[in-house]
């Protein structure tokens, strides 16, 4: 396995090296498109000289390494076999997923990329699926059988493929976020696809709020129907759930959250896991793996990693909606009602 220093952000874009002036600092918020999501950055500076074009850049960088929607992506290339060595982006989100394979006994894992597409949540078309299908699958699913030597990427089959959905939008935030801080900038909020990083305050002086939404079907829109509201300063959030990707045939619903051990996709009273962790990366893909854990196994792994807080939304033998949290959380949740936030989760 690599060896992850975990201070080590990739970083494709160099400082602008702000220049101070008599401008008073001001709050702007910048709002784009980026792997196929959206993305808004709302930051304290004095200059916003340029600062929208690098952040574009920057993007633009992450996406031709993670997007496997970009054909010519580095990801893209490595799935097709046609590369075997992973640029800086690529190698640490392969890092950091093995890592966390590990850490979670393989609920998250990467490498489920065929099963991703068959069922059609994938970057390929929905292809016929059936208990056959699924067996033919797994025998080239898992990260166990990826290893890297140097910065050579060796699997064990070439059929293996990556899907690194589950981790990178929360790595795109960390890479903004690390960008922002080289720049000196102390006061922000990035939030790429729902997932969020933050630091220090907001306009009004105060802890960013963040609204995490209710799992309720046809809740298409973020914050449209808020559970509750966190405040959040110095850390990251993450939300899976699947009451948004889903689709129904012949009666039945499939999720877009797949165990990576089953083949099949997860059913479970865990509707909405939401993780806050220093690495927006992190809180990402544990995410995802609660939602394939479930309530009972992802509580017990909060309460073996204190850095680690989680919100979660599930559903009771009744059918009513049940949360369950992190104590660290108790204080910085407020009433729905109480304020608005200034962004929402997934």
């Amino acid at each position: 396995m690599r060896t992850r220093n975990a201070s080590f952000i990739p970083l494709i874009a160099l400082s602008l090296l702000l220049l101070a002036s008599c401008k008073q600092n001001k709050y702007y918020t910048f709002r784009g498109f980026t792997q196929g999501t959206t993305y808004q950055v709302t930051l304290e500076t004095k200059d916003t000289s340029g600062l929208h074009k690098a952040m574009t850049n920057l993007l633009e960088e992450f996406d031709n390494s993670l997007s496997t929607y970009n054909t010519q992506s580095v990801i893209s290339q490595i799935n097709r076999n046609e590369v075997k060595v992973g640029d800086d982006y690529f190698l640490y989100a392969l890092s950091l997923s093995q890592e966390i394979y590990h850490q979670t006994s393989g609920a998250f894992d990467i490498t489920v990329a065929p099963l991703v597409n068959a069922y059609g949540f994938g970057f390929t078309e929905k292809s016929a699926i059936d208990q056959h299908a699924i067996d033919s699958m797994l025998e080239f699913v898992g990260i166990d059988k990826v290893s890297l030597i140097g910065d050579q990427i060796q699997k064990q089959d070439p059929r293996l493929m990556f899907d690194m959905n589950a981790i990178a939008q929360g790595f795109s935030v960390d890479i903004m976020a690390e960008f922002l801080n080289h720049n000196e900038i102390e006061n922000y909020l990035v939030e790429i696809g729902g997932e969020i990083r933050t630091r220090g305050v907001n306009s009004k002086g105060e802890d960013w709020t963040i609204g995490i939404d209710k799992p309720v079907e046809n809740n298409f829109m973020p914050g449209q129907d808020l559970q509750v509201i966190i405040r959040l300063s110095g850390k990251s959030l993450a939300t899976s759930g699947n009451y948004r990707k889903f689709y129904e045939k012949d009666g039945v619903k499939y999720s877009h959250t797949l165990s990576p051990k089953t083949g099949k996709p997860v059913r479970r009273k865990l509707l909405s896991a939401t993780v806050i962790a220093d690495e927006c990366a992190r809180a990402d893909a544990l995410a995802t793996a609660f939602m394939v854990m479930g309530l009972e196994q992802a509580q017990q792994f909060i309460s073996t990693h204190p850095d680690i807080w989680g919100y979660f939304i599930y559903s009771d033998n009744k059918g009513n909606f049940q949360v369950s949290f992190s104590p660290e959380l108790k204080s910085l949740i407020i009433e729905v009602d109480d304020q608005a936030p200034e962004n929402q989760s997934q």
